[in-house]
């Protein structure tokens, strides 16, 4: 690792490890995007083809990112889609930008979507270029990775494997020199979901047993219904930082189970850009996605 390299990701471990604030999840994909544009109010026609859907929500992304209330003063990270990645703001490619220009620390989502339903979860499907696109993250100044998996039922034999994946992919982003971080969902909407909260926990704490001697990883959890439920990881050496994904609650509603699960910090998605337009006025846009930062960063330092 370069001297210079060496020197930013001790910045930005540093400030991932400990800075209030939260992670601002840009990361919609192929499958997602076309739902977050509806959202942001571009409808399908607006675009022919998926070239101009993504030209399109990385105008959205950047005007986001480019908001005078998105610095690293409140948001201590953000999440980005590969082709956000790859692509530039103001000449400036994003990951860099995001660092030298409003101090955020970048990742990368690094999964290609969900496997069909087994034993009551979605693993990630196969990543056979996952190498070669860390290297590349890393060339271009990412700090971290994020992969999403789901669970769907309190099925032990199901969040065993899920878990398991998630933490051999995770091992295989560390020897890369990245953080990775453990995403594996609990759909909000199950019966069982309290259930199944109990079973992933006993399941990363297994896990954590396979992270090599003072490496780190972060995990990213849905609010549980039961408060502080995740405060042994918390409060884990092994574990960098907790943070929750929001899962379909209103930001009002992820805002409030928040606040009540001490050490946890956001990194939400939708319910961040709950209310941005393409239609508002800058001085709209910038006050509507203000309001939204200063609520989501107190929930993530009560």
């Amino acid at each position: 690792m370069s001297e210079r390299r060496n020197d930013t990701v001790t910045a930005m471990a540093e400030q991932a490890a400990n800075k209030d604030g939260f992670i601002a999840a840009l990361d919609q994909s192929g499958g997602s995007t076309p739902k977050a544009l509806k959202l942001y109010g571009v409808d399908e026609g607006a675009w022919s083809n998926e070239t101009e859907m993504f030209d399109l929500i990385h105008q959205m992304r950047a005007r986001i990112i480019k908001s005078p209330a998105f610095t690293g003063d409140k948001v201590m990270g953000a999440i980005l889609f590969e082709q956000t990645m790859d692509r530039d703001i103001d000449g400036v490619p994003t990951a860099q930008y995001l660092w030298e220009k409003r101090g955020v620390v970048p990742f990368l989502k690094v999964d290609k979507g969900l496997a069909d339903e087994t034993d009551g979860v979605k693993l990630m499907k196969p990543m056979p270029a996952l190498d070669a696109l860390l290297e590349r993250a890393v060339a271009k100044g990412v700090f971290g990775t994020k992969m999403r998996s789901v669970i769907d039922a309190a099925n032990p034999a199901g969040i065993a494997a899920n878990v398991a994946q998630q933490f051999e992919v995770g091992n295989q982003i560390l020897g890369h020199g990245l953080m990775p971080i453990i995403e594996p969902e609990v759909t909000i909407s199950i019966a069982d979901k309290a259930e199944a909260e109990e079973i992933l926990l006993a399941e990363i704490g297994k896990q954590l047993d396979t992270v090599p001697a003072g490496k780190q990883v972060m995990l990213k959890l849905t609010l549980p219904t039961r408060a502080n439920l995740y405060k042994p990881l918390i409060d884990d050496s092994r574990v960098m930082r907790v943070v929750a994904l929001s899962g379909g609650y209103s930001r009002d509603d992820a805002n409030a189970m928040l606040a009540k699960n001490a050490g946890m910090i956001a990194s939400f998605s939708r319910a961040l850009t709950e209310g941005l337009s393409a239609k508002q006025s800058d001085a709209e846009f910038n006050a509507v996605l203000a309001a939204a930062i200063d609520s989501i960063f107190e929930a993530s330092r009560t």
